[in-house]
């Protein structure tokens, strides 16, 4: 987390991703694929967009790595 890093909701990040279902993005955070993110007292999901960034930056890695390894 950055100083003034902003907190993403659920539907920002689904936007961001391109408009997978709530569903797929909290089977992915229940089997380690995302980012646990912060469980608020009302039940919701908050993740900062550091955390969020960094995370599709690994995607983004791992690709790459496949990409060189076929």
């Amino acid at each position: 987390m950055r100083k003034g890093d902003k907190l993403m909701t659920v539907p920002e990040i689904l936007e961001e991703l391109g408009g997978i279902s709530p569903r797929t993005l909290y089977r992915w955070r229940e089997i380690g694929r995302f980012p646990a993110g912060l469980r608020l007292p009302n039940d919701e999901i908050r993740l900062y967009r550091s955390e969020f960034e960094a995370w599709l930056e690994t995607l983004r890695e791992e690709r790459g790595r496949r990409g060189r390894a076929a």
